[in-house]
């Protein structure tokens, strides 16, 4: 596949995925621009085209953490209130989330990555892969369960008697 196909084919999903992280549609199309780039630079590197989508958000996903890592580093973050600490350890979680997402399966990553991380609905999701629409909203769920289970594996842990409410430990205490 050439650059100009998957432009044609990804740019408006890719686009809504940057924006839905950076909350800048001018500062989304910049990172739009560097992702293009990369997988231009690098589109020899893909093996096999059945790759290509969980490829381009890698790029995407990588590309969006180099923006932050730079704003953050050019940036100085003053201190947080007391009352703010829960948002705080709940962003410091979000590294352990996206590692997480990686290790699902390839089906499972596709699923979550193209419906709740992406702009398809699960509908459309299912059309675009050829699946039934209950078939698609059954692999979301699915993948939603094993993200769930690795997540309270490594960092909370279900207080008994509660229906399933997590008490967060400690984000320094955090395995990821």
């Amino acid at each position: 596949m050439q650059t100009q196909e998957i432009w044609k084919n990804f740019r408006s999903e890719l686009l809504g995925f940057i924006n839905s992280k950076v909350h800048d549609i001018q500062l989304s199309e910049d990172i739009l621009q560097d992702v293009f780039i990369k997988i231009h630079l690098n589109l020899h590197q893909l093996k096999s085209d059945e790759k290509l989508t969980s490829w381009l958000y890698q790029i995407t996903r990588n590309s969006i953490t180099d923006y932050f890592r730079k704003a953050k580093s050019t940036i100085e973050v003053p201190d947080l209130p007391e009352e703010q600490n829960t948002e705080t350890d709940i962003r410091n979680f979000e590294k352990c989330v996206l590692r997480f997402v990686n290790e699902l399966p390839e089906k499972y990553r596709e699923a979550i990555v193209t419906t709740e991380l992406g702009n398809l609905s699960q509908k459309e999701f299912a059309e675009k892969i050829g699946i039934s629409y209950s078939g698609a909203k059954s692999r979301v769920q699915r993948a939603k369960e094993e993200l769930r289970e690795l997540f309270v594996s490594c960092c909370a842990k279900e207080i008994p008697g509660s229906d399933g409410k997590l008490e967060f430990k400690d984000p320094e205490d955090c395995s990821c």
